[in-house]
């Protein structure tokens, strides 16, 4: 592992995604805990692009328009879903009290299941790790597979500390946003303006 796959892995899971978005929304709306649980979900949605480059599923993905397409429009659908649920009234960023003990009882198990389902659903994030762990793995090295397999784990790592950073981030903010219903109202705008745009760049991303 060399600092420049730690200063590379940093500034991509830095960036506004999906997985983000998610924890913020879940930060903001339900808390700290909340946000942790989301923030897990979403790194645990990561295990399967790793799986994939290491096997050379990913590579397949990449070959086949087909499966491609496949992948990418279940996505665009689950994306979209997403920026539906956070704009209605009452939905997924709802940060009224009212709204905190009625969804009290949610599952945790659901929301690390959705976290999950927003990254493996990115076929993007297969293509990456093709593109991105090979480029680390020394060519001298002995087990290739089980040096992927460890710079998978570091960067599913710095992505969970990462998204926790972002989700106390959102949770500190949450009291703010409750006393301020015009700040709520843009901010349900943004994030579901937010994945509505994540949906339609992936609708039209080419392999």
């Amino acid at each position: 592992m060399t600092p420049e796959f730690l200063a590379t892995s940093i500034v991509v899971i830095l960036l506004p995604g999906t997985g983000v978005l998610y924890t913020l929304t879940f930060g903001l709306s339900r808390g700290w805990r909340a946000s942790v649980i989301a923030a897990f979900g979403c790194t645990l949605g990561i295990l399967p692009h790793i799986g994939a480059s290491v096997v050379g599923l990913a590579a397949l993905l990449h070959s086949s328009a087909l499966a491609f397409q496949v992948v990418k429009y279940v996505g665009v659908a689950y994306l979209l879903y997403m920026a539906w649920s956070i704009a209605r009234e009452g939905g997924a960023l709802d940060v009224s009290d009212e709204s905190a003990a009625r969804h009290a009882g949610t599952s945790g198990a659901r929301i690390v299941a959705n976290g999950f389902l927003l990254n493996i659903l990115n076929p993007k994030l297969s293509l990456f790790f093709l593109a991105f762990l090979p480029q680390f793995v020394p060519a001298t090295a002995l087990h290739p597979t089980a040096t992927m397999l460890e710079l998978g784990g570091v960067f599913m790592a710095l992505t969970f500390v990462v998204f926790v950073g972002y989700g106390a981030f959102a949770s500190a903010a949450r009291r703010y946003v409750i006393s301020r219903p015009r700040v709520m109202r843009w901010l349900r705008r943004g994030f579901a303006g937010a994945f509505g745009v994540l949906g339609v760049r992936l609708a039209l991303a080419e392999r």
